[in-house]
């Protein structure tokens, strides 16, 4: 049988949308560092290989399968391969030596905006919501690459805004908002939009809402401001330093993580790694809900 038959069936027809959209969609990806276009992109690329796979084995008849037998098979071994290679690259990251809770130092250079139209409407909107630049940090995860956090009080200072800008390898710079008010007891509310894999253990005194899909600072505060209105807790004004607060919150959370199995004892961690077993299933579960689904553990 012919490889590319005369009579074009639905699969003929759709395959080269399926390539110019992931073609498309890889390139805007690479200029907006877009949450939704990523996600898009990954079930486009799935569904691509899934089915040109599919496509060339019905064509080349390597198997007496039924097509749609075939696109499910290869559309499971897409599974498999991703599987894999989330787990080794969990697995390197739980030997490497790379902090999977980064340290904070103040920032010398002070403050830094990326030139981008989208960085300078959010910088508007805080300086309009009267919203005080309180410091800048930075943390290196690995040489060349490093975080920077520029955090942000409200007039009162019971509310803190901390902008996190995270290099992306196309060289596209995306931002995460983490919006956080503090009772009188020390309990933390926190909502923020963070889409980085965590997968571990909150202490039960933070009330997190992660919605990595909520790309909006004003949408969120909205949202932020809707959840501590709604309880009967008392809010007192942020005085520890951005610097020693983030660093104290390190050590809390390599703590719970440790008590709660996510983190392996210090004592074997040489041996086994940073992650525990149960910690890698979890890491990998959230990688795929964020990657397809764009949605974190409730935490």
């Amino acid at each position: 049988m012919e490889l590319f038959s005369a009579d074009a069936k639905w699969y003929d027809l759709l395959l080269p949308f399926l390539f110019a959209g992931t073609l498309i969609l890889t390139w805007l990806n690479g200029r907006k560092a877009s949450i939704l276009i990523s996600i898009v992109n990954r079930w486009l690329r799935w569904f691509t290989f899934s089915l040109f796979a599919a496509y060339i084995s019905f064509y080349a008849e390597w198997f007496e399968k039924p097509f749609w037998v075939l696109f499910s098979i290869f559309f499971l071994l897409w599974f498999l391969c991703e599987t894999i290679f989330h787990w080794v690259s969990i697995g390197a990251l739980s030997k490497s030596t790379y902090p999977l809770f980064p340290n904070f130092v103040e920032n010398p250079k002070g403050e830094e905006w990326p030139a981008q139209k989208r960085f300078l409407s959010i910088r508007r909107w805080l300086k309009d919501n009267k919203f005080n630049s309180v410091c800048t940090l930075k943390a290196e995860l690995i040489p060349q690459i490093q975080l920077r956090m520029h955090v942000f009080q409200s007039e009162d200072e019971k509310i803190r805004i901390q902008l996190l800008f995270i290099p992306q390898r196309s060289g596209a710079v995306s931002l995460c908002f983490t919006i956080l008010s503090q009772t009188v007891d020390g309990s933390r509310f926190v909502t923020d939009n963070m889409y980085l894999p965590f997968g571990g253990f909150y202490p039960e005194n933070w009330y997190l809402d992660r919605r990595p899909l909520n790309r909006s600072l004003p949408r969120m505060y909205r949202n932020h401001l809707r959840r501590i209105e709604n309880t009967k807790e008392v809010f007192v004004p942020w005085e520890e330093n951005p610097v020693e607060d983030a660093n104290d919150q390190k050590t809390i959370l390599e703590r719970v993580n440790t008590e709660m199995g996510f983190l392996n004892p210090i004592a074997i961690r040489d041996e086994y790694g940073k992650i525990s077993w149960e910690g890698r299933y979890r890491v990998w579960k959230e990688i795929w809900m964020l990657n397809y689904f764009g949605k974190a553990f409730s935490y």
